[in-house]
């Protein structure tokens, strides 16, 4: 998937609602968007705005849908770890049963580690992707452990609770076994050093040399190699074990399908009930060709109010960027504010022939380019708790040059994140002065929005491969290269004349609000996401570092921007914003080149030399300011709880959604309601 992620800077200066009409303060204080606050997270609430105004049958479908959706939880705590699954149930029985003093600094880290646990959908940072260090002893889990009745732990056959922790605790403490969850360092073997359970027993190059044997490069629509299976090592002999129904994950996947089922009585259209008949038929025969049949009727359904995602979609979670974890989105239109990017994507045939790259790297016809904001009705998977405000499927680029693509923006979590952000006191530390604060103030509610519109609408869906160029050609670089294209596709257009001309900017000024907050960020307040000592791992944060760093790199004899200190405290300096976007156009020239041509090179030598390395002084001075705030650098969402209303024949009457469930309340809910698989799945 390609998805626009929050970044620090969107997160603290964004104050009001994106989608439809503003909402004002006194309806903002009505609802409580704040759940709780722990380690580095801060737990939110959203709403759904129109869901009351939708017809029964619209109701009912996106209830169906939001039950598939949550029945795949265990699948991508299971992927993002072989070990996951069993540690989770296990600290869950110890929370919901100890019988000691649950006041104890042991119980309260216990506790913390259980909720970074929930949160990450496994034991390794969902964002860094480094593994959690305890704040708890060993010995004061095993004997937690040993004091619980043996059946409400996850044991194997015969095995005792003792040998339990004598398999876990290795994996829980010891810093050296499953260090990352996706390894990303250069000249190491990805594969082996990644924690993720999408190999066993396999190394990088057989993984490569694998899939490598399938491809055949004459192949104009090929289908994306490995995306739903584990690759394994059995006797010897490389295998897939396929994820469907029959198949590794069957468990699970058969209450999705049930659920799916459901929906497909309850569609809208006959479109929108063939793209669940196709996927139902995906999940059944874990066929690729079926998925890209599946995604072709899924871009093609655009009169559908209610729309979703679900299914092996996000590849960040692979270190080879191939196999993908499980997620899911229900959603619906948001009318009004859809008009935004409806007027971007009539337009994309003019920003495509306008873009700064060579014109042999652009589409001489852009297709099928669909955009909409939309209101999240459940986030699942690899979307929840932590999620995107923005989405562009599919991923396959011979569907995307063929049939289009949909992109979205998610108007209430955007909202929900402008709420809770505001008042918190991160533009008044970060940002260099005044004059950069009212253009904050006065515009970046509006450039977030565009920056992520023309991200998510054009970014990803301009330029073109070459022919006979590998999808997959630029390797472990292939997330980072493709999120900055779309990024730098943003950046250049934001500053466009031609938005104002359609009259989505009201001001040819108002793009320096955007580059401000972004070079901000990724020069400087992306940084409190970062463990001291640490490099940059994750792939949205990379690709921000390497815009930030390329651009100041290059403007550096004409102080293009500047990093300067003010009263002991470094702050950046914008000189001369439209020598900036000269240098946004440059970079995205390179970089669709790199793309287009599939040169690894190219792709690792910029990613290496600008994207990884940290300075550790201004990283300290930056995690010393961001403290004193209080703030959390990452959020996630509880979901609401959706319940059917029957009448005494059993008739479903309506749909309900609450909103005050807790944030710990929600996880030992879904556990208990939505765990269908077993606690080993080989």
């Amino acid at each position: 998937m390609n998805k626009h992620l929050i970044s620090m800077a969107v997160a603290a200066t964004i104050l009001t609602s994106c989608g439809g009409a503003k909402t004002t303060t006194a309806e903002a204080d009505k609802f409580n968007y704040t759940v709780e606050q722990f380690a580095d997270l801060q737990i939110l609430r959203y709403k759904v705005p129109g869901f009351e105004e939708l017809t029964l049958k619209q109701k009912e479908l996106i209830y169906y849908l939001a039950e598939a959706a949550q029945e795949g939880r265990d699948i991508l705590f299971d992927q993002n770890g072989k070990y996951n699954l069993r540690i989770r149930r296990m600290l869950e029985a110890v929370y919901t049963n100890y019988q000691g003093d649950k006041t104890t600094p042991d119980f309260k880290n216990m506790e913390v580690y259980l909720k970074r646990v929930w949160f990450s959908n496994g034991i390794h940072h969902h964002y860094g992707t480094e593994k959690f260090v305890p704040g708890f002893s060993q010995d004061f889990l095993k004997q937690a452990v040993l004091g619980l009745d043996a059946g409400l732990l996850p044991l194997a056959e015969g095995q005792t609770a003792g040998q339990l922790c004598d398999e876990l605790f290795p994996v829980i403490f010891d810093p050296a076994i499953m260090p990352k969850r996706v390894n990303q360092a250069d000249g190491e073997d990805l594969v082996l050093t990644s924690a993720c359970n999408y190999y066993d027993g396999v190394t990088q190059k057989e993984a490569e040399d694998f899939y490598g044997a399938m491809k055949d490069p004459k192949d104009e629509t090929p289908v994306s190699y490995g995306l739903n299976s584990r690759l394994v090592k059995e006797n010897g002999k490389l295998q897939e074990k396929v994820w469907k129904v029959g198949g590794l994950y069957t468990q699970a996947i058969e209450k999705i399908v049930y659920w799916l089922k459901k929906a497909e009585a309850v569609a809208e259209n006959d479109a929108q009930k063939a793209v669940i008949t196709k996927l139902i038929q995906f999940y059944e025969t874990g066929n690729l060709k079926d998925f890209d049949e599946y995604a072709i009727l899924w871009v093609k359904d655009l009169d559908s109010r209610i729309d979703f995602v679900n299914g092996f979609t996000e590849s960040y979670g692979d270190p080879l960027g191939m196999k993908a974890s499980w997620e899911s989105l229900v959603n619906f239109k948001d009318i009004e504010s859809t008009h935004r990017t409806e007027i971007i994507s009539s337009n994309a045939q003019w920003f495509e022939d306008h873009s700064p790259v060579d014109k042999s790297f652009k589409k001489d016809e852009v297709k099928g380019v669909s955009a909409k904001v939309i209101t999240a009705a459940i986030l699942a998977g690899d979307l929840y708790p932590a999620t995107a405000i923005g989405i562009n499927l599919p991923n396959a680029n011979w569907i995307r040059a063929h049939h289009g693509s949909k992109s979205v923006t998610i108007g209430n979590i955007t909202d929900a994140y402008n709420k809770a952000a505001h008042g918190n006191g991160f533009n008044e530390e970060f940002v260099y002065s005044d004059t950069e604060r009212q253009l904050i103030d006065a515009y970046s509610d509006l450039t977030d929005e565009l920056h992520t519109d023309l991200h998510e609408c054009l970014g990803h869906g301009s330029g073109k491969l070459l022919p006979g160029v590998d999808p997959d050609a630029l390797k472990a670089y292939g997330s980072t290269i493709e999120e900055a294209r779309a990024d730098l596709f943003g950046l250049y257009y934001v500053a466009d004349p031609k938005l104002v001309e359609l009259k989505l900017l009201s001001s040819p000024e108002a793009y320096k609000a955007q580059y401000y907050t972004y070079l901000m960020n990724g020069l400087m307040t992306q940084l409190v996401r970062i463990e001291p000592g640490n490099t940059v791992e994750e792939a949205h944060m990379r690709n921000r570092q390497l815009i930030a760093r390329w651009v100041f790199e290059k403007g550096a004899a004409d102080k293009v921007v500047e990093l300067v200190k003010k009263d002991g405290k470094t702050y950046v300096v914008i000189n001369d914003y439209e020598k900036v976007r000269e240098l946004f156009g440059e970079l995205l020239a390179e970089i669709q080149r790199i793309k287009s041509t599939g040169d690894f090179a190219g792709a690792r030598s910029l990613v290496e030399n600008y994207a990884v390395k940290v300075d550790p002084a201004l990283h300290a001075e930056i995690l010393e300011r961001y403290k004193k705030l209080n703030l959390a650098p990452y959020k996630g969402f509880v979901n609401p709880k959706y319940e059917l209303v029957t009448d005494e024949n059993g008739n479903i009457t309506d749909v309900t959604v609450a909103y005050d469930e807790g944030y710990v309340e929600q996880m030992l809910r879904y556990s208990k309601d939505y765990s269908p698989l077993p606690s080993v799945n080989n």
